[in-house]
């Protein structure tokens, strides 16, 4: 996330709705789970000094109150990205981007995204990734070099396509 808590953040639809989810799960349910946790300690004596489980769930929520404040402050910066807003022209957050290693002829397709929703897995990457960086602003044709664990790649882009529907 950025240290600047007034940067915009864009989201897909379906990156947003994830991340409402999961802040109202945490909100919620989880803050009870946890909360039920420490009764039972408390209820149970387990207060002492070298109590291991209760050090452990109040270090786990703590992580969730983390969580939630982050999550609750990328919200407020979120700007949801839309069809309209994604270009077919160059690469931009949104964009199915189409790519094939120059010296193999592999193709691929990503999907560009912002680092709060990037999922390699699933084809998203961040714009702060070095395929990400290297992709974002260029257009049909452009070939972009990139530096990976094996060495540099290069890649052309071969097409461009919105990816938020």
């Amino acid at each position: 996330m950025s240290d600047n808590t007034n940067d915009v953040i864009y989201l897909t639809p379906a990156g947003h709705k994830r991340l409402e989810e999961e802040l109202q799960y945490l909100t919620t349910a989880r803050r009870q789970e946890i909360a039920a946790r420490i009764r039972d300690s408390k209820e149970h004596g387990e207060f002492s000094e070298d109590n291991s489980e209760l050090d452990e769930v109040k270090f786990e929520q703590a992580m969730v109150e983390g969580r939630i404040v982050d999550l609750k402050s990328v919200l407020a910066n979120a700007q949801v990205i839309t069809p309209e807003d994604v270009s077919t022209k160059e690469v931009t957050i949104g964009s199915l981007v189409q790519l094939a290693n120059t010296k193999s002829k592999d193709e691929f397709k990503v999907m560009v995204v912002s680092s709060i929703e990037a999922d390699p897995d699933e084809d998203r990457i961040s714009t702060e990734s070095p395929l990400g960086e290297a992709i974002f602003g260029k257009k049909k044709g452009d070939k972009v070099t990139v530096e990976a664990p094996a060495g540099k790649i290069t890649y052309e882009i071969k097409g461009l396509a919105k990816g938020v529907k």
